[in-house]
């Protein structure tokens, strides 16, 4: 059985059904196995780090990202963000010139994305570990099933939310978002790969603020 307390927060209620699940047990062992032979990111103690930053009952907006950054250094628990002090990857890049677009907030030098979090922004990836210079490898190990859980419960236990989905790994969740209670927001991903492809434009910064204004709802300062 998983802690009760693997969260620190309401997450542990409302998850403990499904961390108590066979497949997120055999999950967490076969990360630590994994951890014992190669170099996994982020680093245990980040691994939850989304959840610990933002509570079930704070959420107001949900970032979907796919699996976290494979480099050395650069992940902490919170999609698309880096530690102060760690060169911005390029996705991240991407989204501030997007923010910068939309609301005229200059580029920042700190791709820490933890005012966010405090907001309210829960920062998730699809998939919360990887290995040091492979992505996807910790893909269809059992990560989505649980973030298909965790997608699904803010779906059904709140109200008023945004997601915001970029790229195909986050868009596949879209079936278990309730359209009629939350906005749901898509694009391409912001790689450079991708970025040209739909990601610039969508302005879904502004989009989401306005929706959070109409429900009576505080919006998020974008600008770190």
């Amino acid at each position: 059985m998983p802690r009760k307390n693997l969260f620190g927060n309401r997450w542990d209620e409302v998850l403990q059904k499904e961390i108590s699940k066979s497949y997120f047990v055999k999950l967490l062992k076969w990360v630590k196995k994994d951890r014992s032979a190669y170099t996994v990111y982020p680093s245990e103690d980040n691994m939850f780090r989304a959840f610990q930053a933002t509570s079930f009952e704070d959420v107001k907006v949900v970032i979907l990202g796919q699996d976290p950054y494979h480099g050395k250094g650069q992940a902490h628990g919170l999609s698309f963000s880096v530690p102060d002090g760690v060169a911005i990857p390029r996705s991240l890049k991407n989204i501030f010139k997007e923010i910068k677009s939309d609301l005229g907030f200059e580029i920042p030098e700190s791709g820490n994305l933890e005012g966010w979090a405090k907001q309210g922004v829960l920062l998730l990836n699809t998939i919360l570990t990887v290995r040091e210079n492979n992505p996807r490898s910790h893909h269809n190990m059992g990560w989505e099933t649980f973030t298909d859980e965790v997608v699904q419960t803010l779906s059904d236990k709140r109200e008023h939310l945004i997601f915001i989905l970029w790229g195909n790994d986050a868009k596949n969740k879209m079936s278990l978002i309730n359209p009629q209670k939350h906005l749901i927001l898509s694009a391409a991903h912001p790689s450079p790969f991708s970025a040209a492809r739909g990601f610039f434009g969508c302005k879904h910064f502004s989009q989401a603020n306005v929706w959070l204004k109409e429900h009576g709802l505080s919006e998020i300062d974008w600008h770190l």
